[in-house]
């Protein structure tokens, strides 16, 4: 016997999953018009993942991506928790890059509207 409330989750938590890619994708694209490179999607360093690292000559961009049925909304969904961790990881991965923590670094929140508009907040947060 399945369980409903269970299915039901999963079922959300997959929607909610592919929700996200499509997201990125989007910022991802619209970063690339402007003439970035990507670096890496969805980076996993000890500290936590980043969605979008992009790179362009002023140095790095990392990208926090959030969806919503508005604009206002999905920017709600980034916590001072998060911003923690985003910042540790993007110091984890420039010290792996030629420059170390001297790499220039910039943090954009990217958000998603439910039709699929983008919006980008450049310095959105973080000093690191």
């Amino acid at each position: 016997m399945v369980d409903v409330p269970q299915q039901a989750k999963r079922s959300q938590g997959q929607m909610n999953y592919h929700a996200g890619l499509a997201a990125e994708a989007i910022v991802q694209r619209d970063y690339e018009r402007a003439g970035a490179q990507v670096v890496d999607t969805r980076w996993r360093g000890q500290h936590g993942e980043i969605d979008l690292i992009l790179e362009e000559p002023g140095g790095f961009i990392f990208v926090e991506v959030k969806s919503a049925r508005s604009f206002e909304e999905a920017a709600t969904r980034l916590s001072e928790r998060q911003i923690g961790r985003i910042c540790n990881a993007a110091l984890e991965f420039v010290a792996q890059t030629p420059a170390g923590l001297a790499a220039n670094m910039r943090f954009d929140l990217a958000v998603v509207d439910g039709v699929g508009r983008c919006e980008i907040l450049k310095n959105a947060f973080g000093s690191a």
